[in-house]
């Protein structure tokens, strides 16, 4: 009859598997950037409300003064037909978003989160 307790594995052998594929997952989410790609993403939402604001309320009644006319500059508006063709919107979304990534961009190297990720061993 043969020994059925050889093919028990023991506490130290499970434990070994477990922190090798740990390391493996460790190593996968550091090669792939998805650390960076996080961090970046919660920057992103918590700075946008932030940068959004900034660009609602002051740069774009700053650009529509200096435009010259009523409004903001999301307000700005040219009409052909009955068609209404809003690129002060526009312009303000491009405003909008190009301030948000590069406060996301500067705030993620002054922090040093680009250095979390591993590179890719070739």
């Amino acid at each position: 009859m043969e020994n059925f307790t050889s093919h028990i594995p023991t506490a130290s052998s499970l434990k070994e598997k477990t922190k090798g594929k740990l390391h493996g997952f460790v190593s996968f989410i550091r090669e792939q950037g998805v650390v960076g790609l996080a961090i970046g993403f919660i920057l992103g939402g918590a700075v946008s409300k932030v940068v959004s604001s900034l660009v609602t309320d002051v740069i774009n009644p700053i650009v529509g003064f200096l435009i010259g006319g009523e409004g903001t500059l999301a307000e700005k508006q040219f009409v052909i037909s009955d068609t209404a063709f809003k690129w002060g919107s526009f312009v303000a979304t491009l405003i909008d978003f190009v301030i948000i990534a590069a406060v996301v961009y500067f705030g993620f190297k002054m922090l040093g989160l680009d250095k979390l990720d591993k590179k890719k061993e070739s």
